[in-house]
Order: structure tokens, then C-alpha cells, then sequence
């Protein structure tokens, strides 16, 4: 038997016992030593309706089974494993799509990350398990997957040096935009929110300037910029507000990448005239990673490239995954919350 966190709700998170998964060819079973909690795990009405689950698909661990067949991994590998993996076939995979391909969509290790063991399928084990070098540890490489979901944005946002960036909403994803923003060249990096510890800790990770999202953001970004508003406006989080200010906060020629969902059936204004017509503005989005972003994202943690362990406020044993939904859900004092099981 093991133990694992099961979600009812965001209140109510229950240790629980269960049996250790068993593997068949071309499987693996994996200890979990370090889950990262994203800041999706929280959004209840993308959940509740599946309830009760065990969370969690920000992992590394310890390949401790190896089923048939497997050659490419042995017990004792070091790893950081992808939750949903493409099928690297369809239309969608063969135009650099992989995050809407429908295998992606369809496809999981069992039972989630907050449990002491997952069992990764054979097409995961194909596809979705990355070795991780000596020197990188379990807590760094849970930053893997939400690394490499950033770093996919904002290639295909078409993130280049030079530019000016504008990060609205510095909880964990917006910190890391700007962290990685910073470190690809971008002349100016500016981040919102309204939460002042978050604030500092943009300015920490590599905004030059924090706004506070309820002043004239528009107007100090300019001031900043040389009379000139961002190229590049990142939206990293779900309120409506944000989502139509960042309309206001882009430069002529300009991308805004909305990077985080809104509850449901938020939608927004769009002018076509003053945004597309007039200005060419483009608006994009971006969901998930594709496994080369997973291999991108572990090789910039292995380089230093991305101070990942600073980020890091909270470290959690299995029976506090409640506490860790509570920090992540409220905010507050907390950016990156992990939930060691074995601890």
C-alpha cells in the first residue's frame, strides 16, 4: 500500500491509502520524491465534477520497476517525467501543435503526482521521461513541466532579445516569464500585480520595474519605455481585468500572449479596427509543453540559466498537501508550494 493526497475540493484534501500501481511491459513504476502544486490544481471548476482525484503532474522521482521491454531507463534513474505526451504523428504534432494533439489530451501517468508512487504507460515511458543530470535536484526538476509550458509561449509569442515585456500577474508563471524573458535579452521587463510580496519577488527574478495592477499601467509603462508601450504583454492570470488591460498595454505591431484560463465564459472586448485593422496587433495563447520543450526547460535548470530554487517558499510533507492548496489558492506569502511524500 501507499499513501496519496485525494482532492475532493480545495478545502477538503484527504491522506489516504491505496495500492502501490503495478506496471506491465514497457512500464515504469516511479517513487515520487518532489511534486510541485500548480496554480491549475486549485481552479475548482475544472475539477469538481471529476472529484475525487490525486493531483499533481509537476514531479520528479526514482525509477523503482521496470516492466518488459523497456531499455532506455533502469531502476535507480534520476527522472522528471511528463504527464500528457504527444502522439508526434498527427497533423497538429507535424506543424509544431503537439498541445492540442489529442493523444496529449488523452494521455496521464496513474494516479497523480501527490502519491507516493506513479505508474507511467508505455507511451509516456516513449516519450515523457527526461534523465535528470547529478547536480539537478528533485525540488529544481519539478520545475520541468511548468519551464517548459513557459518556454513554449514565448517561442510561440515569437520572444526575441531586444524586446519589451510586459507580465501581468506575478504568481509562479509570471515569475518565471520575466526570470526567462530577462535571461533571453529583452530590453526592458515590467510586471503587474496586486499582491506586494509577489512584487518584490518579480523584481528579484528579473522585472526592472513592478507595477501595482491597480494604477495606470498603460502610463507607466510608457514613462518606462521610452514613450513606447510593451511588444510583448503576457497575461498570467484569469482575471477578467487583466485580460482587457492588456489590450491597452501593447505596442503597435505588439503580441499579447494570454497565458492563464479565466473561469468560465469569461470573454472580453475586441475591437477589430483599433487592435487588428489599424495597429496589427497579435493575439495568441499557449497550453502546455511538447517533450522537446521538456528537454529545453531541464537543459536551461541544468546550465543555472533559470534560478529555480529561489523560488521555492514552501516544502511540504504528504499530510500538508491541504496546507499547500490553501497557500496556493489564497496567494499570499507563497510562490512555489512542493509536496515531498516520503518526507
Amino acid at each position: 500500500m501507499m499513501r496519496a493526497a485525494v482532492w475532493y475540493n480545495n478545502r477538503d484534501v484527504r491522506i489516504e491509502e491505496m495500492p502501490v500501481p503495478e506496471i506491465g511491459p514497457g512500464e515504469l513504476l516511479v517513487r515520487v520524491e518532489a511534486s510541485g502544486i500548480c496554480g491549475s490544481d486549485v481552479m475548482e471548476w475544472y475539477r469538481l465534477n471529476r472529484a475525487p482525484l490525486v493531483l499533481g503532474h509537476e514531479i520528479s522521482g526514482k525509477v523503482v520497476e521496470v516492466g518488459e521491454g523497456v531499455r532506455l531507463y533502469k531502476k535507480g534513474d534520476r527522472v522528471a517525467v511528463a504527464h500528457h505526451v504527444p502522439c508526434n504523428t498527427c497533423d497538429y504534432c507535424l506543424n509544431d501543435r503537439h498541445t492540442i494533439c489529442d493523444t496529449l489530451r488523452n494521455t496521464n501517468f496513474y494516479p497523480g503526482g501527490f502519491a507516493q508512487y506513479v505508474r507511467l504507460p508505455a507511451i509516456n515511458v516513449d516519450r515523457g521521461v527526461f534523465l535528470l543530470p547529478d547536480h539537478v535536484s528533485y525540488e529544481e526538476a519539478t520545475f520541468v513541466e511548468p519551464v517548459a509550458c513557459v518556454l513554449r509561449g514565448q517561442r510561440l509569442a515569437q520572444m526575441q532579445p531586444g524586446k519589451s515585456v510586459l507580465v501581468i500577474g506575478s504568481g509562479i508563471a509570471g515569475l518565471l516569464h520575466a526570470h526567462l524573458a530577462r535571461r533571453m535579452g529583452a530590453s526592458l521587463v515590467i510586471a503587474t500585480d496586486v499582491n506586494p510580496f509577489r512584487l518584490a519577488a518579480a523584481q528579484r527574478f528579473g522585472a526592472l520595474a513592478a507595477i501595482h495592477a491597480g494604477d495606470d499601467v498603460p502610463g507607466e509603462v510608457r514613462r518606462l519605455n521610452q514613450g513606447r508601450l510593451a511588444d510583448l504583454v503576457i497575461v498570467c492570470t484569469g482575471a477578467q481585468s487583466a485580460n482587457v488591460q492588456a489590450l491597452s498595454c501593447v505596442e503597435r505591431g505588439g503580441t499579447v500572449l494570454f497565458f492563464a484560463p479565466t473561469d468560465p465564459g469569461v470573454t472580453i472586448p475586441v475591437s477589430i479596427n483599433e487592435l487588428f485593422f489599424r495597429n496589427d496587433i497579435t493575439l495568441t495563447t499557449s497550453y502546455a509543453g511538447s517533450p522537446a520543450d521538456y528537454q529545453g526547460a531541464l537543459e536551461l535548470i541544468g546550465a543555472g540559466a533559470i534560478s529555480v530554487q529561489q523560488m521555492i517558499t514552501h516544502r511540504l510533507p504528504l499530510e500538508k498537501a491541504g496546507d499547500g492548496f490553501q497557500l496556493v489558492a489564497g496567494g499570499g506569502n507563497s510562490i512555489k508550494v512542493i509536496i515531498e511524500p516520503w518526507k
